[in-house]
């Protein structure tokens, strides 16, 4: 417990309520869903072959599949309805590359996302001295939106696909005993793609959440930063040149070049009469 406490001392876990770091917990949560879903699948189909010849029939063909979805490496037997004689068939489709890929994606972004809360809470000041560590954030979480994209788009058309390969209605046509229309071929128990829809649906929360998350990451950084500063030094610098122009200046009142003491208000080329006006009476006066 003291190992806890001061652990729990030692980190800020007051940053979990904010945006940045909640999601990146609702992401990790995500994506341990995503790749559980889908990664750990197994499932399987029945079928039953009823030949005209009962001692020939096969009512209980159990086909079993599961992650990462190689159907054509699924091989069953199937009476023939030709004796005792039976043959090796196998499904259609190999499906395991959009699988894998949706598996990596989740697996990677869970790690990303854990290692990213716990710098969050644990190194938070180191995080945030420098520019360097929410940039690398930024570019990871817009790469991560755009595979979580791509993986999930890419793994629903792999599960549409693989559906339509493990549909018993679609392996009887398989069986040339089916071929014959005295046999009777019927699916007696359909494959349960439950947790496989699920695995979609968790995919493209995924992309929601890293994708919304980019804009909590993106304040983080320094371009958001010197965005915000930008428009105030714009304005200084525009007020400043009209403040210093000769538009903003007082340029009607004492100082100003309609209005200056020096032009009119002062004595001058013209308003000197005061010395004209003293040396003529002066002269006069001397010489009478």
């Amino acid at each position: 417990m003291e190992a806890v406490d001061q652990l729990a001392s030692a980190g800020t876990f007051r940053v979990v309520k904010e945006p940045l770091a909640f999601l990146r917990v609702l992401e990790w949560l995500f994506a341990i869903f995503a790749f559980a879903t889908c990664g750990g699948y197994s499932g399987g189909l029945r079928l039953s072959v009823d030949c005209a010849n009962k001692s020939e029939s096969d009512l209980n063909i159990d086909i079993a599949f599961a992650y990462p979805f190689r159907l054509h490496e699924v091989n069953f037997d199937a009476p023939t309805c030709e004796g005792k004689r039976r043959e090796t068939l196998s499904l259609i489709g190999d499906f395991s590359s959009s699988a894998e890929f949706f598996v990596t994606i989740a697996v990677f972004a869970f790690l990303y996302s854990l290692a990213a809360t716990v710098v969050y809470i644990f190194f938070q000041n180191k995080y945030r001295e420098n520019n360097r560590g929410p940039l690398i954030d930024f570019i990871v979480t817009v790469v991560f939106s755009f595979l979580w994209l791509v993986g999930s788009s890419a793994w629903a058309k792999g599960l549409s696909d693989v559906k339509i390969a493990t549909d018993p209605e679609e392996v009887l046509l398989l069986m040339s005993a089916c071929k014959q229309q005295s046999n009777k071929c019927l699916p007696v128990r359909s494959p349960v793609m439950s947790s496989l829809n699920t695995s979609v649906v968790f995919g493209f929360l995924n992309f929601i959440l890293w994708a919304g998350n980019i804009w909590f990451v993106f304040k983080e950084t320094g371009w958001h930063s010197s965005g915000q500063r930008h428009p105030p030094d714009t304005m200084e610098k525009q007020s400043s040149s009209y403040n210093q122009g000769g538009y903003n200046q007082d340029s009607y009142g004492p100082a100003g070049g309609y209005n200056q003491p020096g032009s009119y208000g002062q004595v001058g080329e013209y308003g000197q009469s005061q010395s004209y006006g003293q040396s003529g009476p002066t002269s006069f006066a001397n010489q009478i």
